[in-house]
């Protein structure tokens, strides 16, 4: 049976904690009352992609808590930390609306004070695609979310596939420290045109936005041509490299197509494979990536 959002005379009851001993204090009584805790983490400016992360996970568990903290450790000292899209009034009105029992939004100081010295490391997951163009990235992200997980106590956590490498990376994290908590994926939510939502689109002018299509049509030119009996991986790379250069804006961070658990490069298409790709788009980075040949998605897994 789905789980009914707390409600008040004014609609769904939601909570907004930015003390961490708090949240802490709150997630382990109601363990003690025997509730289920289902944890969304994210950094805010919430699009309907965020949005089915909430909805999925409010038919998981008694309570639903969604993080908001843009984490600075996981920002190289060049990146977009700063002009990073906020907007918390925003946020905790769509989160209300979808029955979130708690926003969580600490701190950075709440999150790494004074003499912070301790982070958290997935050596061989976190080195190539994203992890070699933006070096200690997943090392600030392992660290974040284990740090969430101690705060929150969830049973089960959230996370979307268009951030592949970091769900695989917090899948890896989960299964050696040993903690007791289901790791969620659920697919890429796009908008109508099939560009992948993202806080960051927000960065794209008129003529970048037209732009980035070319990520996704190149991901659907690559499960065409691996539909119709391609098995070499240079040659579905190779189709990729056609289209998307030949669109101003862009230029091509990395491409490549992968294991979808190891991460490990596909020279032929045995099964399953990720094609995962980041492109500049203008002065904006834009990752997006799909299942090769393409997976019919039911729901969360």
């Amino acid at each position: 049976m789905r789980p009914t959002p707390r409600a008040s005379v004014w609609g769904f009851f939601m909570e907004i904690v930015s003390n961490s001993k708090e949240m802490q204090d709150l997630a382990l009584r109601w363990r003690e009352e025997g509730r289920k805790i289902v944890l969304v983490p994210t950094m805010g400016f919430f699009h309907q992609g965020h949005l089915s992360l909430m909805e999925h996970g409010r038919t998981l568990g008694d309570r639903l808590v969604v993080s908001l903290f843009v984490n600075p450790a996981q920002f190289g000292p060049t990146e977009d930390l700063q002009r990073y899209p906020r907007d918390l009034d925003r946020d905790a009105a769509l989160a209300r609306e979808k029955g979130v029992d708690v926003l969580f939004t600490p701190t950075p100081e709440q999150m790494y004070p004074e003499g912070y010295q301790t982070y958290v490391e997935v050596e061989k997951l976190s080195q190539g695609l994203c992890g070699a163009s933006r070096p200690g990235h997943f090392r600030g992200v392992a660290t974040v979310v284990l740090k969430l997980f101690n705060l929150v106590q969830p049973h089960a956590a959230i996370f979307g596939e268009k951030d592949y490498q970091q769900l695989m990376v917090i899948r890896r994290l989960t299964a050696d420290l040993n903690l007791p908590i289901g790791i969620v994926g659920c697919p890429i939510v796009r908008e109508p045109d099939g560009l992948a939502m993202s806080s960051r689109n927000t960065y794209l002018s008129p003529e970048e936005r037209a732009a980035a299509l070319s990520l996704s049509y190149a991901l659907k030119g690559a499960q065409k041509l691996a539909a119709a009996g391609e098995k070499s991986g240079e040659k579905i790379l190779e189709l990729v490299r056609k289209i998307i250069p030949r669109v101003p804006h862009t230029r091509i961070d990395y491409l490549a197509l992968v294991h979808p658990e190891t991460l490990e490069e596909v020279e032929t298409l045995q099964g399953e494979a990720r094609l995962a790709l980041a492109v500049w788009v203008g002065d904006t980075r834009l990752i997006d990536n799909a299942s090769i040949p393409e997976a019919r998605y039911t729901c969360c897994v």
